[in-house]
């Protein structure tokens, strides 16, 4: 039976969402299953591949969108397709630089970064998607990429847990806070490079250098009106964020670890 055209409309949470959501998932579950028993180098090695397979499918998908006439025109206001402005620099797409990194060299505060910051900066976009990404077919090209790489960001990042890679502590969040600091001004310079260069005049990767309409940011800006430094109140936030996720982890290392000592 052939489907209806109005199915393969995608919009943040409508059917299709929560479909598509859980089909990753169980992508995600496979992996795991396929992957428990083996070595840790293997289970590195595998989720690194998955990474990189990603960025590579990320840069095709890119090269598609730079034919897309539609595309094109709801870019006009920004000067159009140009590929300054869609290097995978953003919170939503960076894990797939930063993840084969943080897993072949075990990095706690690299893995850790991509394990609460990746995730869910790729949740943000998939909830709140850009201009013409939002409200067409799924079967466009430009949204076959953008949710494909968008969804594997999240699952590659909750598999650094799965996969028995990460499991988030307390004492990292002190090292996370002071990467994700590093990471962010490191693409703020990459943003002030594009735009002294006129490679790319707009160039505003991690919202550092402009708030761009958002609320939250708004406000911060009202507190700290320069360009970087009013992301610092964020940090809060982001620790408290943290803290949701791992206390439960905390726990439940906890509770095993009494386990232990009355056996």
């Amino acid at each position: 039976m052939r489907l209806p055209a109005a199915f393969w409309i995608m919009t943040p949470l409508n059917a299709l969402f929560w479909l598509t959501t859980a089909a990753f998932l169980l992508l995600l579950f496979v992996i795991t299953l396929i992957l428990r028993n083996r070595s840790e180098r293997a289970r590195r090695v595998v989720l690194a591949a998955l990474s990189i397979l990603t960025l590579i499918g990320f840069f095709v998908y890119k090269y598609y969108l730079s034919l897309d006439r539609e595309y094109d025109v709801i870019m006009a206001e920004m000067g159009g397709f140009n590929w300054w402005s869609e290097l995978p620099l953003h919170l939503c797409n960076i894990n797939m630089i930063l993840l084969p990194i943080a897993v072949l060299k075990k990095s706690r505060p690299l893995m850790s970064f991509c394990f609460f910051l990746g995730p869910l900066g790729a949740v943000m976009a998939l909830l709140m998607p850009g201009s013409g990404f939002g409200g067409h077919s799924l079967l466009l090209p430009r949204m076959l990429g953008y949710y494909g790489t968008h969804f594997m960001v999240v699952i590659q990042g909750l598999a650094l847990e799965t996969l028995d890679l990460y499991r988030p502590r307390l004492r990292d969040l002190p090292r996370t806070v002071v990467t994700a600091l590093g990471i962010t001004f490191a693409v703020f310079c990459i943003d002030l490079l594009l735009r002294v260069s006129g490679l790319n005049p707009r160039a505003n990767y991690f919202y550092a250098v402009e708030t761009e309409g958002n609320f939250l940011l708004e406000i911060f800006r009202k507190w700290i009106p320069y360009p970087f430094l009013y992301l610092l109140p964020g940090v809060g936030l982001l620790v408290a964020y943290m803290l949701v996720f791992t206390i439960p982890f905390a726990i439940a290392d906890r509770n095993e670890r009494e386990e232990l000592e009355q056996v």
